[in-house]
């Protein structure tokens, strides 16, 4: 169902609210993405880093009438809240977990039923179109995020019921590994440096905003060009879907060469990203959790990697 329309529940992932006066101004310091980029109609996809450029979280962001909305992985809200706060009090700004305020339904092939509630939503990624109530947004792949106020989420999943068929959180996932777009997850935090899960590319890193958390190493990194580490998709046949951390192998490194970004279902075999050692890439005989472990094929990510464009960001 991957490549055909549906609809699903995207209740993995929470919403940390980033509201006030200041809201911009105390974001744009912390966040890898430019708030400048931001309006009504346009939303990114970004990441928050430590010092030292490793990403506590990812999310996707979105502007809102006194501040903005993060989309991340659900176990990361209440420590991100926390770190945050810890800055946000010196600002005019407020933090709250607004994931049960929400509710966020995955749309493939759903373009028609946005039409019908009043959505017209273009073609370009991040594109985001509202009504008084409704927001979408338009990801890179050309399928659609739409969010609600809670209250209004039976009514409106029975409307999406009656057009698309329903379809299991894996699906989604795998399109968004088909996307090739990564993502941290509780297990995977302060694991990756932005450039690791090729954040640079899908926009998510800006190279122009200024200073942020971690922008000194992510800077360096993209214009001294030595990551030895990147996303990588992969295929896996007969075999369970692995949790998100599980580490591979390779006969050229003795210890692991590197770990399961997300992964899911696809028919008979699993699809999975990973964040992996360019010679184990180059080698191309990567085994999953040991070194006798399941072997994993490579496959191609559905973008190029351009460093040149990326840096004008």
């Amino acid at each position: 169902m991957a490549d055909s329309a549906y609809f699903t529940l995207l209740d993995h992932e929470g919403l940390l609210a980033v509201r006030g006066e200041d809201a911009a101004k105390f974001l744009q310091g912390q966040v890898t993405c430019n708030l400048n980029y931001l309006n009504d109609n346009h939303s990114s996809l970004g990441a928050r880093c430590t010092p030292k450029g490793r990403m506590l979280s990812s999310f996707r962001i979105v502007p809102v009438e006194d501040g903005y909305l993060l989309a991340m992985a659900r176990e990361l809200i209440e420590s991100q809240q926390a770190d945050l706060q810890k800055y946000a009090v010196f600002s005019k700004s407020r933090l709250s977990d607004e994931s049960s305020a929400w509710v966020r339904f995955g749309l493939a092939g759903g373009d028609a039923v946005l039409n019908e509630l009043g959505l017209q939503l273009g073609a370009a990624s991040d594109a985001i179109t509202r009504t008084d109530s409704l927001l979408a947004v338009r990801l890179s792949d050309g399928r659609a995020e739409l969010w609600a106020p809670t209250e209004d989420a039976q009514a409106l999943q029975a409307k999406l019921a009656a057009r698309l068929p329903h379809a299991p959180l894996n699906d989604w996932l795998l399109a968004q590994i088909r996307a090739g777009v990564g993502q941290v997850f509780g297990a995977t935090r302060e694991r990756f440096i932005p450039q690791m899960i090729n954040l640079q590319a899908l926009g998510g890193v800006s190279f122009k905003k200024g200073c942020y958390t971690g922008q000194e190493i992510v800077a360096r990194m993209q214009y001294l060009g030595k990551l030895k580490r990147r996303l990588q998709r992969l295929r896996l046949v007969g075999a369970a879907v692995p949790a998100v951390g599980v580490e591979l192998f390779s006969p050229v490194h003795g210890s692991s060469v590197g770990e399961v970004v997300v992964a899911a279902q696809a028919g008979d075999t699993v699809e999975l990203l990973a964040v992996l050692q360019e010679d184990a890439v180059d080698d191309g005989r990567i085994h999953l959790a040991s070194s006798e472990g399941p072997t994993l094929d490579l496959l191609e990510l559905p973008y190029q990697l351009d460093a040149d464009k990326e840096i004008q960001r």
